[in-house]
């Protein structure tokens, strides 16, 4: 049941509301008593804080698998179910609903976690049928959100990946990652390992009501820079881009990234599939009331006239003139910069070396 709320986000939250998700078959609405009880219950709700819970998944398997032809990996792992870092646009925030979870506050607040993640890879990796494939960790939740701190399953991950030699990229919005360089910078060397970082926005301003809480732009740098000096081959990705909110600082952060150190840069437009787009709206009228109306008109004229079309190769990019400049003005960018001259004009993450994976205990044949 969606109860009534604020139209003004909470301090640490990216999502407005709870919307129930969309396999829910019932819904109430709440109407106007006459009495100002909406009123009060909204002011009680926006003033009441959203605490951080945990949810024990034990599944059987911990590497999914996809064929879609517009994504560089067929591997992946999330070792987390949701994110704290509260990003309004987050394409994975549908995903809560398989959990019967909302994709609001729920998704930024009930965070599923896989206290036996090395485990079942451990197990994989060691089957005789295993097929070695570069594996992306972080593509649907970040895998250094901020409860990485203390579980640091992420961490047990990449472990066990150093002990097969099992090549595998990260890609985060967090500082964090610069804890795991004793393990990331020696398997960078042998090419097993690359990572990349996104940059939405180095205004602190905006990144407090868009991403929450997430790092700031300065601190995803200074990561990128860190990595880079420890011989690791960054991309940075200016993700997403949204018309009207951030789009302008395009050109500022791939040269920031470039300082940084950053090998390749690239970019993804707004995506807004499923509930999103309503909650995106949502954000829209709580922090951008004047400009909502417009950067809507323009997400629809880059999705064909709807909120989203999940077409492959053009969900990435968006088509029609907004999208097309944006992606000439990528280009022209990176040319600038230098990025095409290092032969990283595309995102090349994903080209690591598979030979060296190696099971535990196996043994050599006598002939």
């Amino acid at each position: 049941m969606d109860k009534p709320l604020s139209s003004s986000a909470r301090k640490g939250r990216g999502a407005v509301s709870n919307p129930d998700n969309r396999f829910h078959y019932h819904h109430v609405d709440y109407f106007d008593d006459g009495w100002s009880t909406l009123d009060e219950m909204a002011t009680q709700e926006s003033e009441s804080k959203v605490e951080t819970i945990t949810l024990q998944d034990r599944g059987k398997t911990i590497i999914s698998t996809n064929r879609s032809p517009d994504i560089p990996f067929d591997q992946s792992i999330n070792p987390y179910r949701g994110c704290e870092h509260g990003c309004i646009y987050c394409y994975a925030r549908p995903s809560h609903a398989y959990w019967d979870l909302s994709p609001g506050l729920d998704f930024e607040s009930k965070i599923i976690i896989k206290p036996n993640a090395a485990e079942l890879l451990r197990e994989k990796l060691s089957k005789p049928g295993y097929k070695v494939s570069p594996i992306s960790i972080g593509a649907n939740t970040d895998p250094y959100q901020p409860l990485e701190a203390t579980l640091k399953t992420t961490r047990s991950i990449i472990e066990v990946l150093d002990e097969f030699n099992h090549p595998f990229s990260i890609i985060t919005k967090s500082g964090m990652i610069v804890r795991d360089l004793d393990i990331l910078a020696p398997m960078a060397k042998r090419g097993l390992f690359s990572a990349a970082v996104s940059v939405t926005t180095l205004d602190n301003n905006l990144k407090r009501i868009l991403e929450p809480r997430a790092a700031s732009g300065r601190v995803r740098l200074e990561a990128i820079k860190t990595m880079s000096d420890a011989g690791i081959r960054v991309t940075m990705m200016a993700a997403p881009m949204i018309p009207y909110i951030n789009d302008h600082e395009l050109e500022n952060i791939l040269g920031k990234g470039y300082e940084a150190g950053a090998v390749a840069a690239n970019y993804i437009l707004l995506r807004l599939p499923l509930e999103i787009s309503e909650m995106f709206q949502e954000w829209l009228q709580a922090h951008f009331p004047e400009r909502a109306e417009k950067v809507m008109s323009v997400v629809r004229q880059t999705r064909g006239g709807k909120d989203y079309r999940s077409v492959f190769g053009e969900r990435m990019r968006g088509t029609g003139e907004f999208a097309e400049l944006l992606s000439k003005r990528h280009k022209i960018a990176s040319r600038r910069l230098g990025f095409e001259k290092n032969g990283f004009d595309n995102d090349t993450r994903y080209e690591l070396d598979t030979t060296q994976f190696k099971r535990h205990h196996e043994q050599l044949t006598l002939f």
